[in-house]
């Protein structure tokens, strides 16, 4: 076990993003094993003290004076914020990865495939989405996938639960303040956790492993019944209003399944793992 410990430390990494709910998962995850250093936004003061984290506003900052102090051997991508600054940046990033022959992994959506709902989306099929959120994503992608495919590993992500997840953080609330929660009947999706998530990037990084990631669940629920689940767990399920929302009449899907890039069984996850991940 030594032996593996000293392998892992030398990698530095930075998170992009690490102020973030995934972004700091993903600092926690890795800060033990390896040289782990993240950016923060300017509005949240809590990490000025941490010689580990370095300030970073998207609309202002130049990412190249962080990547040139850091000195990454692997970026992790969890950045949120304007689209097309997003774009930009990554661009950047692209190009330091690229000179620098270093590693990159981006966290991406199934918001991506969001423009077909007849079925699941697995690794290899072509991205084509209806939404301004998913179409950003899928320009990154491209940018990305133009690099040395041995550089990169794009994750997509479906929706992404938690005990101090915003969806469940925003549920609570809504209970609390009697407040409709939106419930989409007809939508078929994957689910996933911040644990989970996080073991799995640690997991590809270990490996060195590149390529295109999908990181949930190999089951399928019902976005109102997974959410009503939720509820239920919270004991909540007297004090919940709910909203359904129809955006179509047939059943339509945003699944992100794994088929060609399968991860180990232990890192594998269903959404009955979820509602257990709660109660820890």
């Amino acid at each position: 076990m030594k032996a593996k410990g000293k392998k892992e430390s030398k990698h530095r990494i930075l998170i992009i993003g690490a102020s973030g709910f995934l972004g700091g998962a993903i600092y926690k995850e890795l800060c033990s094993y390896f040289k782990t250093f993240g950016t923060y936004n300017v509005s949240n003061k809590s990490f000025e003290k941490n010689k580990h984290f370095l300030q970073y506003n998207i609309e202002e900052d130049d990412i190249c004076e962080i990547l040139d102090i850091v000195k990454p051997t692997v970026i992790i991508s969890a950045i949120r914020g304007n689209f097309s600054k997003q774009v930009l940046v990554h661009q950047h990033i692209a190009e330091y990865v690229f000179s620098h022959k270093i590693k990159l992994l981006f966290l991406s959506s199934a918001n991506v495939f969001d423009g077909y709902s007849k079925y699941p989306s697995y690794e290899e099929d072509k991205t084509y989405s209806n939404s301004i959120y998913g179409h950003f994503k899928i320009k990154i992608e491209n940018i990305l996938l133009r690099l040395p495919k041995k550089q990169v590993a794009i994750l997509r992500l479906p929706m992404v639960f938690g005990t101090q997840s915003p969806r469940i953080q925003e549920i609570l609330e809504n209970i609390k303040i009697i407040e409709p929660i939106e419930i989409f009947p007809s939508l078929i999706m994957n689910v996933t956790t911040d644990s989970k998530v996080t073991q799995q990037i640690h997991y590809l990084i270990n490996r060195n492993k590149s390529g295109v990631f999908h990181l949930g669940s190999n089951d399928l629920v019902h976005h109102d019944d997974f959410i009503k689940e939720i509820i239920q767990f919270f004991k909540l399920e007297n004090k919940a209003i709910y909203k359904r929302v129809y955006t179509t009449n047939d059943d339509r899907y945003l699944a992100v399944l794994p088929k060609t890039n399968k991860l180990p069984k232990h890192l594998q996850i269903k959404s009955e793992d979820i509602i257990s991940d709660l109660k820890t």
